[in-house]
């Protein structure tokens, strides 16, 4: 006697549905989270109460206004028309560009190597101005200078 083979039913679940339902809530949750926002790290900057006095000659200055203007500025006439190519009799200080302040730092440098650096800030100026101007510092292998500050009493 013959055998009976069974059809064998294939039982095939359509994964379409569950895989847009899952692409649907993924959606749904990517849209509707709110991300946390960055935290606000609060940096309170010392006050000075330094007494050391700035030498008098062979001073290099720059100046940080509130619009982040740079100013480079030296106490001797001679550097400013050496680096400059102008007379500066009036002026104590011209305006430079950020990208250029390295290449103006060296030069005096150069011409005259027991140069003391010196940055003078506003209060109202951004600290990330502060940070490239230091940064453009230690490029140029210039590592010793000093922030002045308003004196405060102890």
């Amino acid at each position: 006697m013959a055998r009976i083979k069974k059809k064998r039913v294939n039982v095939a679940v359509d994964m379409t549905p569950l895989v847009d339902v899952a692409f649907l809530l993924l959606t749904f949750f990517m849209m509707t989270t709110q991300f946390k926002p960055p935290e606000e790290v609060e940096v309170s900057l010392p006050a000075s109460h330094s007494e050391i006095k700035l030498p008098g000659a062979n001073l290099m200055t720059i100046w940080i206004n509130k619009e982040s203007k740079i100013y480079l500025g030296f106490d001797a006439p001679f550097m400013m028309q050496t680096l400059f190519g102008k007379d500066f009799r009036l002026k104590s200080a011209t305006q430079v560009k950020k990208e250029e302040l390295a290449n103006y730092l060296i030069k005096a440098r150069m011409t005259n190597p027991k140069l003391r650096t010196i940055i003078r800030g506003d209060v109202d100026v951004e600290y990330g101005i502060i940070a490239d101007i230091i940064d453009i510092l230690q490029k140029t292998q210039i590592t010793r200078f000093a922030m002045v500050t308003n004196f405060k009493n102890k």
